[in-house]
């Protein structure tokens, strides 16, 4: 599975997704970095079929209205340090994998994982 990780999440989440053989970019390694608008990065989750990855709820807007990106997963865990980030993430991996396979957006929280339809 192929993912794009948004500005507002730690690049060690890119090393966590290729350590577990996925392809993995974080905004940081796209030309204009952290600054790279969201249109663009649309676009090129849309071409490289990449899962955006996101705290971002304009991204959702967009998914709502427009059905881009293709494939969503937001991060909805609040303010929690990038180890729990990291370790939530580790946990739900295999589930999330699976359900992005099959759903369009998904949205991973604390203490659960959600399909939106």
């Amino acid at each position: 599975m192929k993912f794009l990780v948004d500005a507002q999440l730690p690049r060690r989440l890119v090393r966590q997704l290729t350590e577990a053989g996925h392809d993995a970019l974080h905004t940081l390694d796209l030309p204009l970095g952290n600054c790279t608008p969201d249109k663009v990065i649309v676009a090129m989750a849309e071409a490289d079929s990449r899962v955006v990855v996101t705290k971002d709820s304009d991204f959702v807007t967009l998914f709502l209205l427009r059905g881009q990106p293709r494939k969503l997963l937001l991060i909805s865990t609040g303010n929690i340090s990038n180890d729990e980030l990291s370790h939530l993430l580790a946990a739900n991996l295999s589930s999330l994998e699976k359900l992005l396979t099959e759903h369009d957006f998904v949205e991973l929280g604390i203490a659960n994982i959600t399909v939106h339809a």
